[in-house]
């Protein structure tokens, strides 16, 4: 069921972005690229690029990015109680962006593969230096418990991205 349903949304993520794969490709170049592809990632990009991280996310790679869309920045946002322009001004805005790349190209299936063998959980290293617990929680994938996985397999030729419902950030 957890596999069909991941299989699924990446069929129609696929055909989503398909449109913003160029000609003769058949994936984007970069993981940023699938983030400039769409408009529900503004924030994020906004971000990267306060971060000073749009260089390192063009790299070689390979990287896995867990992409919170804008409703998810809004949330997070709300909760923490700062304006966007406070969080793209933030000292913590790298550590926290770092908390949503994965070194290595982890496709849904390999983690779903690490949850089945750790016995309903998995711990995921992040280039931030902090892990991620990754659990299927009613037939959903969810990050530390808050972001669930809403799509999955976007392919770049340096990487993957997964969105997710949440901002995630790295333990204090």
């Amino acid at each position: 069921m957890i596999v069909r349903s991941l299989i699924a949304l990446a069929l129609t993520i696929g055909l989503v972005f398909g449109a913003a794969m160029s000609s003769g490709h058949d994936k984007p170049a970069t993981v940023v690229d699938i983030a400039l592809s769409s408009d529900d990632f503004s924030t994020l990009v906004a971000a990267v690029v306060a971060a000073d991280l749009v260089e390192v996310l063009q790299g070689e790679g390979p990287f896995t990015v867990f992409a919170p869309t804008n409703d998810a920045f809004a949330d997070a946002l709300e909760a923490l109680g700062i304006t966007a322009e406070e969080l793209l001004a933030s000292d913590d805005l790298g550590a926290i962006l770092t908390y949503h790349v994965v070194s290595g190209n982890l496709m849904a299936a390999d983690v779903l593969a690490a949850v089945e063998a750790g016995m309903g959980t998995a711990t995921v290293e992040t280039v931030n230096g902090a892990p991620i617990t990754v659990e299927v929680i009613d037939g959903n994938v969810v990050l530390n418990g808050t972001a669930t996985v809403t799509a999955v397999d976007l392919e770049a030729g340096n990487g993957v991205v997964h969105v997710i419902d949440a901002v995630i950030l790295p333990p204090q």
